[in-house]
């Protein structure tokens, strides 16, 4: 789902230095992965996570959790995706196979003895879910064989509407069923004190998130959405750790204080384009030049409107400070995946609307099919509805050699022109 701020790191100022956000999240990431393989080598536990995992119930234990998701995407940030998913290739999996998968895969089974980037410790465990992503299950239980380790999927129920009381009990259940699985094979006791505290950590965090992400209605917006898809890293990885709040507080901080000194990623913005899907990780730095070249800002996106919100929501639901797991259950589809066409195409009237949105930019993922499902549907609906231009262009979010980058920005371009003959007409 994201990456850590590596080659790709677009959280820079005008002059192309890096923010001191931008350098914290490249030093927190650094530190975590090289934790991770030093808690390895001391005989600590291992899970390998899902993103959408609540990793505020894993806090409970002392053990090491991994993301491949992030892997993937940060491996995709560095350009070096379309290798490990030529290697996964030459295993026998299929190229239509999400990227993530591909990269993960042909990263563990079938490593470069010259690797630029270890795999990451072996698991233990596996947890996956199926509310955000229909591969998953099928991706992580490779692993399940290949290393005869047990594979625990958080089994989700699809939201066309809010969550109802048996939905939400359902997935407490499995929680608890998930606690007693790693307390089985650790020895240890949980602690529910600790996912408390963590919870407390990622509830602190999000407020600061969004405060980084109002920066967006400002005009010109004091941020893009690549600030964003970087920025997400900390969340996938060290939700409920005090990292995150750190790292979030100075985001926030220092994007208000250049909001104040007029310091802005596209100064002369003129359009304000909405993004939905992944983000290109192999793109971020030359799709938001080319944008900046142009005017142009994508100032927000889907994919980083979600963290912390419920259902349909675009504004922080907070914990309450009484139980963690039943808010962790209430907010386990608040990615934009598992929302049902109605719910999908709510979140985006709302943030058209609060943004100020011009244009909106459909990517069509290669990788990511339950994310680019419904977007004809609801992009004839802004159409018909809003009278929002909006265009639909090819992405694969972590293999380049599924994009194609002239051909995107001539649809890009073209899509400027429509907001310039819309904007004349009225």
């Amino acid at each position: 789902m994201t990456n850590s701020s590596q080659e790709n790191n677009t959280n820079e100022n005008n002059t192309n230095t890096k923010t001191k956000a931008g350098e914290h999240l490249s030093k927190i990431m650094k530190e975590f992965y090289i934790n991770q393989h030093l808690d390895a080598q001391a005989g600590k536990f291992c899970v390998w996570a899902a993103i959408i995992v609540p990793l505020e119930i894993l806090r409970g234990f002392d053990i090491i959790v991994g993301i491949p998701e992030n892997y993937s995407a940060m491996t995709a940030s560095k350009g070096l995706g379309s290798a490990q998913c030529e290697r996964s290739h030459q295993l026998g999996f299929s190229p239509d196979l999400c990227s993530y998968a591909r990269i993960d895969l042909g990263n563990n089974l079938y490593p470069p003895k010259d690797a630029q980037m270890p795999p990451l410790p072996r698991p233990d465990l596996i947890i996956t879910d199926n509310n955000n992503c229909s591969l998953l299950a099928k991706w992580f239980d490779v692993y399940h064989r290949e290393y005869n380790i047990p594979h625990f999927i958080l089994d989700v129920p699809f939201c066309y509407n809010p969550q109802d009381y048996d939905g939400l009990n359902y997935i407490l259940s499995q929680y608890k069923d998930i606690i007693r699985k790693i307390e089985n094979m650790t020895g240890q006791k949980y602690d529910i004190d600790k996912t408390r505290e963590a919870m407390n950590n990622t509830n602190e965090a999000l407020k600061h998130w969004k405060r980084f992400m109002n920066a967006a209605l400002h005009k010109p917006a004091g941020i893009t959405a690549f600030d964003s898809f970087v920025q997400m890293a900390t969340f996938v990885t060290l939700r409920g750790t005090p990292q995150i709040v750190e790292q979030y507080k100075l985001l926030a901080d220092e994007t208000e204080v250049r909001i104040a000194e007029k310091i802005f990623p596209v100064p002369d913005e003129k359009y304000r384009l909405l993004w939905d899907n992944i983000a290109p990780w192999h793109q971020l730095r030359k799709m938001s030049s080319r944008l900046k070249q142009l005017d142009a800002n994508i100032v927000y996106a889907t994919y980083t409107s979600c963290l912390g919100t419920i259902e349909g929501g675009i504004d922080l639901y907070e914990y309450d400070g009484v139980d963690p797991l039943k808010h962790l259950a209430r907010t386990q589809n608040f990615s934009v995946c598992p929302y049902g066409l109605e719910l999908r195409y709510e979140v985006i009237e709302k943030l058209v609307d609060r943004c100020g949105i011009d244009g909106m930019v459909f990517a069509n993922n290669k990788s990511c099919k339950v994310y680019s499902l419904m977007q004809l549907d609801i992009q004839k609906r802004l159409i018909d509805k809003l009278k929002i231009p909006s265009i639909m262009i090819d992405v694969d979010h972590a293999d380049v050699t599924r994009y194609s980058e002239e051909g995107v920005f001539i649809r890009i371009e073209a899509l400027l022109e429509q907001i310039d003959r819309y904007k004349n007409v009225c």
